[in-house]
């Protein structure tokens, strides 16, 4: 089937705001519907230091960004059926307030005039293919989230938070065995103050660099670096725990019942050293965890691996269920590892999965594996058995050495 273009509406009002995309050089780097945009505005929004980029015009309102930045839709949205021009850095529907307008405004209202983003220009500095490179913002988020991507000859482009992002980077990566990396620094890149530090991490002598900054990070392993695919079943010495951990063959088995898809969320409950929540989130794009888990310790534990696996915002919740349930969103998958016997919390779990949400529950014990079995009675699904043998030494020879056999319960909630 042919898709032909729509004429335009003739009868429709013209976009009231136009969202202008400008770089650090200004009006020179404008082309002239952008020009003519600003020059018609009566209206302009903008940060301060795109608002210096543009020359005043008299007649026209000037409103930089309200702090609260949260105040600023409000604020623009009172002058709708004016004329209003939006200045914003490069392309603003890549990680720019294009995106966050979209949501609130008909594009029939709107037109976008994208510039130059600063990744692409900094891959047009380098060399790099922009579409083989990874783009990680680290301005409002944790820099840890870089640790999911480090792997040999990866190439990444770090939207920095500030002018200590690329020294607190440089730690990051000898921290994790990619002190050999290279590390090349934008400063107010595309503009005629645009300027350059390279360097490797382990030897990075920069404390501070100029706040407006992007990075360009081609990772090299040291000879420590351990690299940790993404795949489900991670070694269980990946992992800092104290035994209380679901083992690597069954944390395997058990998310491949989980099936994470992008975007999806987790509750895992009794979450011990946080494994199964934390493979979920590295498994797919976008997926979200809830980390269930009564212990102190523990909870710990959860932390320092959510950020040592590059998952910084796995959520943990102190509490057992099924009270810390309370006002959770709906899941559309859940796993129980510990729990599992406790009045109300199959029930809650159950009641709370959305329609086409997986239940995953494990059990070791006799009474436990008893309770999964009444469970499927009433919920359906299936039961797995799952017996694992590793070879130890056994005097001189090896042998096997059985671990417990584990009962695994998956069940799909109707649609």
């Amino acid at each position: 089937m042919t898709h032909r273009r729509q004429p335009a509406d003739t009868e429709s009002p013209p976009p009231w705001l136009t969202i202008v995309g400008i770089g650090e050089d200004g009006l020179t780097g404008l082309g002239e519907e952008a020009r003519r945009a600003l020059s018609e505005a009566e209206i302009l929004f903008g940060g301060e230091r795109h608002l210096a980029l543009v020359p005043e015009r008299p007649g026209q309102d000037r409103h930089p960004w309200p702090s609260p930045f949260s105040a600023a839709y409000e604020r623009l949205l009172s002058h709708r059926g004016r004329p209003v021009c939006v200045l914003a850095s490069g392309d603003p529907m890549f990680y720019g307030i294009g995106g966050s307008l979209a949501r609130r405004i008909a594009p029939s209202e709107m037109r976008i005039l994208p510039g130059a983003s600063s990744v692409s220009l900094a891959c047009a500095r380098l060399g790099w293919p922009l579409q083989d490179s990874r783009v990680i913002p680290a301005h409002g988020r944790p820099l840890e989230r870089v640790n999911l991507h480090l792997s040999e000859g990866a190439r990444l482009l770090i939207l920095s938070a500030d002018g200590e992002t690329p020294a607190q980077l440089a730690a990051l990566l000898c921290e994790r065995g990619f002190g050999a990396s290279r590390l090349d620094v934008f400063e107010r890149v595309g503009g005629p103050e645009e300027c350059r530090l390279s360097g490797i991490a382990d030897a990075w002598t920069h404390p501070s660099c100029a706040a407006l900054n992007l990075i360009a990070l081609e990772c090299h392993a040291s000879a420590n670096a351990r690299p940790l695919s993404r795949r489900c079943g991670l070694p269980d010495d990946a992992f800092i725990h104290e035994g209380q951990i679901t083992k690597r063959d069954v944390r395997a088995a058990s998310l491949a019942r989980l099936a994470p898809l992008p975007g999806e969320l987790l509750w895992d409950l009794g979450a011990g050293s946080g494994s199964i929540g934390i493979e979920w989130m590295r498994a797919e794009s976008g997926c979200r965890a809830i980390a269930i888990e009564p212990d102190a310790k523990r909870r710990d534990l959860i932390d320092q691996n959510r950020n040592r696996l590059g998952v910084p915002e796995l959520q943990i919740v102190a509490g057992r269920a099924p009270e810390a349930l309370e006002g959770l969103p709906m899941p559309d998958a859940i796993f129980i590892g510990g729990g599992l016997t406790a009045e109300g919390v199959a029930e809650r779990c159950w009641a709370a999965l959305k329609p086409g949400g997986r239940l995953v529950a494990n059990a070791v014990t006799l009474q436990s594996e008893a309770f999964l079995v009444t469970l499927r009675e009433r919920i359906g699904g299936e039961l797995a058995r799952l017996s694992v043998a590793n070879a130890a030494p056994l005097g001189r020879f090896d042998g096997w050495r059985t671990a417990m056999p584990v009962t695994i319960l998956s069940a799909e909630k109707p649609a």
